[in-house]
């Protein structure tokens, strides 16, 4: 089985939002818990999740990740559940009402970036972001690339 890729405190990343970073400028990163139930944990486990067109709402004063993908676990029966429902996200009252303060008021979104394992507890990092204009977006690409060609420059001075 191919290893999966981890954190430098040892979680292990079931699920990344890689587009969320190119569309939104994050400015806050929150870890909620999730509400899973029946066989779901064990398909996470198997990485057989998505996360990339989902997003998260607030209502009466509780979080809930919508479109959050993940897929029914093969071994399991009855116990399988609606792929794509909506999920509870697990926080404080304090934050989740400070979170929708802020996306009521400044224009704010809040994204899921990732879902990981961390001490054998599935979490969603949720991100407070902004969404970037088409430019903003082609900045993003422009700086990439000159990244990558300075890192291209770099490798080929040094194996000279």
């Amino acid at each position: 089985m191919a290893e999966k890729k981890t954190q430098s405190n040892g979680d292990r990343f079931l699920a990344n939002n890689k587009k969320a970073f190119f569309d939104y400028f994050i400015e806050e990163q929150h870890e909620a818990g999730i509400e899973l139930h029946g066989t779901e944990v064990k398909s996470l486990r198997m990485g057989r999740a998505s996360i990339k067109e989902s997003y998260i709402e607030i209502k009466n004063g509780e979080m809930f990740i919508i479109n959050m993908n993940i897929s029914p676990y093969e071994k399991g029966n009855i116990f399988n559940v609606d792929s794509k429902r909506p999920r509870k996200l697990l926080m404080h009252k304090k934050e989740i009402t400070k979170l929708a303060g802020q996306v009521s008021q400044n224009g704010y979104t809040l994204v899921p970036l990732n879902v990981h394992l961390t001490r054998g507890r599935v979490k969603v990092e949720i991100g407070l972001g902004k969404g970037k204009k088409n430019y903003d977006k082609r900045d993003s690409i422009a700086k990439k690339d000159q990244k990558r060609q300075a890192e291209k420059e770099f490798k080929i001075r040094n194996l000279k």
